[in-house]
């Protein structure tokens, strides 16, 4: 999880794409929030879904996977609902617990 986390923040900060990261290790509404705010049909058969996820204000984007297949396939920004020069902030939901 730590590596994919730092992968997706790594990417959006070399690209200088605004982001708020938000923890949910340490901040229990955080958590509530990115659980209760991921769809249905993208959430594990079993359990609760890790991060990280991204959003786009309240809008859900995907998980790590999805942003990895976007990032291969050069349409970061479209993933991202972003145009090129970025202008709008994304959400990362990461946790630094130790796992």
């Amino acid at each position: 999880i730590k590596k994919q986390q730092q992968d997706v923040l790594g990417f959006l900060e070399a690209n200088k794409i605004e982001f708020e990261e938000k923890d949910i290790a340490a901040n229990e509404e955080n958590r509530k929030w990115m659980r209760e705010n991921v769809p249905e049909d993208s959430r594990p058969a079993s359990g609760n879904p890790l991060p990280p996820r991204l959003f786009n204000d309240s809008r859900y984007l995907g998980d790590y996977e999805a942003f990895f297949e976007a990032r291969e396939n050069n349409a970061v920004y479209a993933f991202l609902g972003l145009t090129a020069p970025p202008g709008s902030k994304v959400g990362v939901y990461t946790s630094h617990s130790k796992q």
